[in-house]
């Protein structure tokens, strides 16, 4: 799995013009599932999103998790982050899991960070979305699960 985390003030998610997720102060996670990716792979992964020290405490140093912030996560799915540039114009995107395997490991990414007591909303997974956010700080992250754990 690939994971673009970025801290936010605020983020929603829209389709066909109607918002169908929305959070105040956390985290907007972009993410996209591989072909060997596993629940497990998912559990890790949401445990290393929610534990990252990515919020600031009292004296404004990075010291606080997304627990201890208080904060939200908006999970989006989004295949586009495996694909691969390395050759001609067009991405190629082989490493994706196909959409019947990534839907259900996508949801279950998104409960695995739910029962770590966060609260989440979700994009619709396969739909073409607006993403809007207003970055804090900005902080911007990638995680990789072949190099996260």
């Amino acid at each position: 799995m690939r994971a673009v985390v970025q801290r936010v003030k605020r983020a929603e998610v829209r389709v066909e013009g109607q918002t169908i997720g929305r959070i105040g102060p956390g985290v907007l996670v972009l993410v996209a599932i591989a072909k060997d990716d596993t629940r497990e792979t998912g559990k890790l992964l949401a445990e290393r999103i929610v534990r990252l020290r990515i919020f600031n405490d009292d004296r404004g140093r990075m010291n606080r998790d997304l627990r201890e912030a208080g904060g939200a996560a908006l999970v989006v799915s989004e295949f586009t982050l495996y694909g691969d540039c390395r050759k001609g114009r067009r991405p190629s995107y082989l490493q994706a899991a196909p959409p019947d395997e990534a839907r259900p490991l996508y949801h279950a990414f998104a409960q695995s960070i739910a029962a770590m007591g966060v609260k989440v909303e979700t994009g619709e997974f396969q739909a073409t979305m607006d993403v809007e956010l207003t970055n804090d700080g900005p902080v911007t992250l990638l995680l990789d699960s072949d190099r996260a754990f």
